[in-house]
């Protein structure tokens, strides 16, 4: 571990000092900070476009505005309550989200998600935000769109290279200076162009209330979802004490139900009157003489949301043993972003749709495991962190139970690029490919947890001792 042998802490709360930590356990020494921190970390996350985006498409679905607040609120509240838990795991182990998932899938189980779910979704979600705040920079200072991206890129780039406390520090700040930037938003977009409205069954979009409302408040859902892998990341410096978990879990889940109750009802009340397929654009002649401070919001936002999706990004890529120190992966994640985003750039609307529900779909199971195998599994006693490290532990149940659920939910995937018998036949019954995804992932660890590990190498724990020490010596040479 990274500390002296008296126990000092070598990182501490030191914002400017680079992360000494990759995937290791923070041990003891090294653990401080306030659970308040959660709350600013994800309440700026959430003040980002792409929220109010989703909000846009209530009237696509011919909802009623009321109908389409509740499927909001609904959403986004199922939502917060997964990432407070999840965020409450990282106080209690001290390890990230992805390095909890080696319990129930195994050392080399886990490899296939996180691959998939971690690091694509890292690096899309980072391409993604860097698209919109590109634009809006582009927008606000006329230099060329790809100029405006790789400024902001670079930026996202060091901020993750310096890591937890820097990633912190400057949520908080972000917090302060976008708040108000938003409220103006909220004020201007409504007094200009807001409206309630009825019901539309001419609309586009229509299958029906239900429908309609299961499918938008599950675009909420996915939007926290797509965060859950992440979650413990932020948390995992926190001193483990009681007090400190619980005010965690209240911080994390009220930071982010605020910001996307706020932004999506936004989305929904401005939606009607958008006169651009761009939602740059539309913003911009939304907000009119206000549209100044609307795009520095934007482009500011993407800032807070990107640190996170680097930063988790980069821990994913370690998570898999690839030969790389922390800083390397923040590169790499920051340029296969930038390309991303000047392929993107156009049709960005569509492009994140799709992109929110190929990775929600593969996130919810992933998540009902992890959850259900801390409280069920006993995954919660801090005495089993060896066992997150122990290669011996080849390949476990949890991810058949991961890939059980996946398969199960195919047929009633919904998105541009394919969709499921299921969604094809029923239409009406809305989007219900994560609440399938997840159930059959419980169902199938609830019928397997106590079984032998699928695949255990021999050798045991002195073995995989032996592994991680030589891993960990590698690593210390790489920072060095």
């Amino acid at each position: 571990m990274t500390h002296d042998s008296q126990g000092t802490p070598v990182y501490g709360s030191a914002v400017t000092k680079v992360e000494p930590f990759g995937v290791d356990h923070i041990p003891d020494s090294e653990r401080h900070g306030k659970p308040s921190s959660q709350f600013f970390v994800w309440f700026a996350a959430g003040l980002n476009f792409p929220v109010i985006l989703l909000g846009f498409s209530a009237t696509w679905f011919g909802l009623s505005f009321a109908t389409a607040v509740g499927a909001i609120v609904v959403g986004a509240a199922v939502g917060a309550v997964l990432m407070a838990v999840m965020s409450r795991m990282g106080v209690r182990l001290g390890v990230p989200q992805q390095i909890q998932a080696r319990g129930p899938l195994g050392f080399f189980g886990n490899f296939l998600p996180v691959a998939y779910i971690n690091v694509f979704s890292g690096v899309g979600w980072a391409a993604v935000t860097v698209i919109l705040g590109g634009k809006a920079f582009a927008e606000l200072s006329h230099l060329p769109y790809w100029l405006c991206a790789l400024l902001l890129t670079m930026v996202e780039l060091v901020v993750a290279i310096f890591g937890y406390n820097m990633i912190n520090f400057l949520q908080r700040a972000l917090t302060y200076v976008l708040t108000p930037l938003f409220v103006l938003i909220t004020v201007v977009a409504v007094a200009r162009g807001g409206s309630l409205f009825e019901a539309n069954p001419q609309a586009d979009g229509y299958v029906g209330a239900a429908g309609g409302s299961i499918t938008l408040g599950g675009w909420f859902l996915a939007f926290l979802v797509a965060w859950a892998p992440f979650a413990s990341d932020y948390s995992r410096y926190l001193p483990d004490t009681a007090k400190v978990v619980r005010q965690t879990t209240w911080y994390t889940g009220l930071g982010n139900f605020l910001t996307i109750c706020w932004l999506g009802i936004l989305g929904v009340v401005v939606g009607a009157s958008a006169s651009s397929t761009d939602t740059i654009t539309a913003l911009h002649e939304l907000m009119g003489p206000f549209a100044v401070p609307a795009l520095v919001a934007v482009g500011l936002s993407a800032l807070a949301q990107n640190f996170l999706n680097v930063y988790g990004g980069a821990i994913s890529v370690q998570t898999l043993k690839i030969p790389v120190t922390r800083t390397q992966a923040v590169a790499a994640i920051c340029v296969l972003a930038y390309a991303i985003s000047l392929w993107g750039a156009s049709g960005t609307e569509d492009k994140f749709k799709v992109f929110l529900n190929l990775t929600a779909y593969f996130i919810a199971p992933f998540a009902a495991v992890l959850l259900i195998d801390f409280y069920l599994g006993g995954r919660s006693d801090p005495r089993r962190i060896a066992e997150l490290y122990d290669r011996s532990r080849i390949v476990d149940w949890g991810l058949a139970a991961w890939a059980g659920g996946v398969a199960a939910s195919v047929p009633f995937w919904q998105s541009s690029i394919y969709t499921g018998a299921f969604a094809s036949a029923y239409p009406g019954a809305g989007d219900l490919s994560m609440l399938v995804a997840a159930a059959v992932a419980v169902v199938v660890y609830l019928l397997t947890y106590r079984l032998k590990p699928l695949w255990r190498r021999p050798g045991g724990e002195q073995a995989s001792a032996s592994d991680e020490r030589e891993d960990h010596a590698a690593e210390m040479a790489g920072r060095a």
